[in-house]
């Protein structure tokens, strides 16, 4: 069976998941265009206001209007912050005091983070290195969250419990809305003062509600990533209670300035816009992660998640078992990209990246992974993590021409 035949026929395999995945993405749209509705966004709302940024009518209104999509008491959406990892960055600082404990409850941090916290690097002004008390509870063998050992293992110093939603680069399922919902439970039986933060990086809009809407504090993610809609240029957001949210702002900003500063650069009309399109771009994004897995699992490639299971993020896993053909795959995802695709990838160094990486990102916002891209780490099992599409037939395209440069797991 060629290629196009293999896609044809999971597309019509998945025509039921397709139609779910509509579904959804109405009802998101629904609180979207609600919270618009709610607070009575004009067009006046996207003039920007230089210098200091005071009195941006524009931004405070939009903090409102994603707080409500995100059902959260504030939020502050900026784009000052660089990237998600800026942005979890000031949220951890923001909460975190010497002597306080931060427990990571999902395994190991995404790469990035493991300079925040200090796991790597050094003399760069870490948690660690600012008196953090860092522990982490493992996954099981299975790859899933030790339920058991999550509730003992709060304690009366846990300040902050850090939950990872998004795989990363591990090889483990996503968190849904209702896991992380179990683990603000189990955490506050033990500690209520202690803190639920959640890296909402790749989760924004996949269900039809927000971990602040179950119970976390605080959030924080990217707006390259799902609620940028792939249109907004640059940023960040947290979101959760209102006191939180200003200690993080405080940590982008200063103390004294918080939330109350920091320009637009005439950038409201995108970020408005880009939150309006988010929920049918996730959708997008949604069934390419769906066409990617159940065709590489025809192929005899280990997928993550299964083919038929359920989303928590916009990242499709294949265990691709060689570099060869990890970059083989990207390269072919390059080669069918809007932009760049006369580019090869090539493995490099990647500020915050422990191993060489080979991404492929043909994309029109730099780093935007709710536009299609592909990239994995160069060290076993050398895995790629496929991410985003703006539409699902792009997807398709791209993947027709990555089962023709890396064939079947028995090639």
């Amino acid at each position: 069976m060629n290629s196009l035949e293999q896609l044809r026929q999971a597309e019509q395999a998945l025509l039921e998941i397709f139609s779910g995945i509509d579904t959804q993405v109405k009802h998101n749209l629904k609180r979207v265009l609600d919270a618009f509705r709610n607070h009575r966004v004009g067009a006046h709302h996207f003039a920007g206001v230089s210098g200091y940024g005071h009195d941006d009518l524009g931004r405070e209104t939009l903090d409102k209007v994603f707080a409500e999509v995100m059902g959260s008491e504030a939020a502050a959406v900026r784009v000052q912050f660089v990237s998600g990892t800026h942005a979890i960055a000031c949220a951890l600082f923001g909460v975190l005091r010497p002597g306080d404990e931060m427990l990571a409850v999902v395994g190991s941090p995404y790469d990035t983070l493991e300079e925040v916290i200090g796991l790597r690097g050094k003399d760069q002004g870490s948690l660690i290195e600012f008196g953090i008390n860092y522990r982490q509870l493992e996954l099981t063998p299975e790859g899933t969250i030790d339920w058991q050992a999550l509730s003992t293992n709060v304690t009366e110093n846990t300040r902050l419990v850090l939950i990872q939603r998004s795989c990363g680069y591990s090889w483990r399922p996503s968190l849904s809305i209702a896991d992380i919902e179990k683990i603000v439970h189990l955490v506050k039986q033990q500690n209520p003062n202690t803190v639920c933060f959640v890296d909402n990086c790749y989760g924004e809009f996949i269900e039809t509600k927000e971990p602040t809407a179950v119970g976390a504090d605080l959030m924080a993610g990217s707006l390259i990533k799902n609620p940028g809609g792939t249109i907004v240029s640059a940023g960040g957001y947290v979101a959760g209670r209102a006191d939180l949210v200003e200690a993080a702002a405080c940590r982008l900003t200063a103390p004294g300035i918080g939330s109350y500063g920091g320009a637009t650069f005439d950038q409201n009309r995108l970020l408005f816009q880009g939150l309006f399109l988010a929920p049918q771009m996730v959708g997008e994004a949604m069934k390419g992660t769906y066409l990617t897995g159940y065709v590489f699992d025809k192929l005899g490639y280990p997928v993550n998640p299964a083919p038929l299971a359920p989303r928590g993020d916009v990242i499709q896993a294949i265990k691709l078992g060689s570099a060869e053909k990890l970059i083989a795959f990207c390269k072919a995802i390059q080669q069918h990209s809007p932009i760049g695709s006369y580019l090869d990838p090539v493995p490099d160094e990647m500020p915050g990246y422990e191993s060489k990486v080979v991404m492929a990102g043909g994309t029109f916002i730099e780093g935007s992974t709710l536009e299609l891209s592909a990239d994995g780490p160069l060290r076993e099992p050398y895995v790629v993590y496929c991410q985003g599409g703006t539409h699902w037939t792009h997807v398709a395209i791209a993947l027709e021409a990555a089962i023709n440069a890396i064939g079947s797991a028995g090639d």
